[in-house]
């Protein structure tokens, strides 16, 4: 069995699958590592970019670029 023909599925913390492009609520306060800001609960991030990773994406939120951020903290939002 080839690995490489595998995807990677990535899952949001209440299991719903994410796709580049979505958007996604943080649900619990995070703080940025190097900075003094915090990601407040409920702060709507669009527009995300899937990783190799299935437990990280990337995204832009609050004018800080890069941010990568685990989905164990994150729900799909509509």
């Amino acid at each position: 069995m080839d690995t490489e023909d595998e995807e990677i599925i990535t899952r949001d913390a209440h299991g719903n699958i994410l796709a580049n492009g979505d958007s996604v609520t943080i649900i619990k306060d995070l703080k940025v590592k190097g900075t003094s800001t915090t990601l407040k609960q409920g702060t709507k991030i669009k527009n995300i970019r899937l990783t190799d990773d299935e437990e990280l994406i990337e995204c832009n939120a609050d004018g800080m670029k890069g941010l990568v951020l685990r989905t164990e903290f994150l729900k799909k939002s509509q």
